[in-house]
């Protein structure tokens, strides 16, 4: 039996006694999680006391909420895993600044840690249904507190429709999910606040209803309009544009030992490829060394392909969306249409991969590159794949 199947037989019905702790913290053997009851928060917003006392209420009154039962059992599963680790940050970010407890960015910092631990610890990794469950979860935890601060944003409907993009990819993620996930986060603490939360919860509901992505993605009338709606440009989102590109960058992403090359020359041997791996060769660079030569080198090649109007593949790792996204603009600038593909493979494979490389990547630095890993979004690009290997 799997860990998810194991997980899945954990979650309680409809009634909130029936929850098992002593299972549930059996299945979640990550310090993270335990380390909650340890880490403070701020008594004006959570008056319950610490980070695990404050999970608990939440897992409570999300099961006990009216329709819990009635959703699909991989929606009840998702909803009670986020529960469990949408807090699992502040393990990570709580200190005290001027003798108040803060967590800030404790929501990306939980994302971050809940996908380190799924995939390496629990084996959701290396097929397509457990990578976009994965990512449902790890989407759950990094925007739970959106619902609440959602009309603040300058573009609220905006905002919306890009966070509802990733239910593209991370199957079943969607706003009616963050929504009760956040209304549960709010029911689940001690606060003078709460009813205004909960009415910033039904309001930002309402909002991403009117803006049609309540229940799944905004459905673009195809992906150059969404990219170019998505990226901040003032369109229409309905209105089909006019698609000017003249040809398709394909942009890779995955750990080392994934099977990037392998994938080039089974699906795209057609096409030229600017390989960091290769410039570091026949430059003579190591791993060791400033990196920077190689980058600049690749950037300089991809230009030229650029210039000449030529597809072609960047392989690389790209593993931080920050990265990602300087490479798209430099090849949308030049009126390319980008695609990403992200690659992925179960640990095991992808462990012995590595070693059997020539030059295999040390695995505490590949342990260390799966801590900043976040696979792509589909607003990053024209095109996002998700493919396990």
């Amino acid at each position: 039996m799997t860990w998810l199947e194991e997980f899945a037989k954990a979650v309680p019905g409809p009634s909130p006694d029936g929850i098992d702790w002593d299972r549930i913290g059996g299945l979640l053997r990550t310090s993270c999680f335990s380390d909650l009851d340890t880490v403070p928060q701020n008594p004006v917003y959570h008056g319950e006391g610490d980070a695990g006392t404050h999970t608990r209420m939440v897992c409570r009154e999300l099961v006990g909420a009216g329709g819990f039962g009635a959703l699909a059992p991989s929606q009840k599963t998702a909803l009670f895993l986020a529960a469990l680790l949408h807090d699992i940050g502040k393990v990570r970010t709580t200190r005290e600044d001027q003798g108040t407890v803060v967590s800030l960015h404790h929501a990306s910092a939980g994302a971050r840690l809940a996908r380190e631990f799924l995939w390496r610890d629990c084996g959701l990794c290396g097929d397509p249904e457990a990578l976009a469950f994965r990512e449902n979860v790890c989407a759950l935890v990094r925007y739970h507190m959106l619902p609440v601060r959602l009309l603040e944003q300058e573009d609220p409907e905006r905002k919306a429709r890009l966070v509802s993009a990733a239910g593209r990819l991370a199957a079943g993620f969607s706003w009616s999910l963050l929504c009760r996930l956040a209304e549960a986060d709010v029911r689940g603490r001690t606060a003078d606040d709460t009813e205004e939360c909960l009415d910033q919860v039904r309001l930002a509901g309402m909002l991403a209803q009117e803006a049609g992505c309540l229940s799944g993605p905004y459905p673009f009338p195809d992906g150059f309009t969404a990219r170019a709606y998505l990226s901040g440009r003032n369109v229409p989102p309905d209105q089909p544009l006019y698609d000017g590109t003249w040809g398709e960058v394909i942009l890779l992403s995955g750990l080392p030992g994934t099977g990037k090359d392998t994938w080039i020359s089974a699906c795209r041997p057609d096409l030229p490829s600017v390989s960091l791996d290769e410039i570091r060769k026949r430059n003579r660079i190591g791993p060791d060394d400033s990196q920077g030569a190689v980058v600049q080198l690749a950037r300089e090649q991809a230009r030229e392909y650029l210039r000449k109007k030529q597809p072609f593949i960047w392989n690389a790792t790209d593993l931080t969306r920050e990265t990602r996204q300087k490479l798209v603009s430099l090849f949308e600038n030049y009126g390319a249409a980008v695609r990403i593909v992200y690659l992925e493979t179960s640990w095991e494979n992808r462990t012995a991969r590595n070693a059997g490389r020539r030059e295999a990547v040390p695995e505490s630095a590949v342990a260390g590159m799966l801590g900043r890993t976040v696979p792509p979004l589909p607003d990053e690009a024209r095109t996002v794949d998700w493919i396990c290997v």
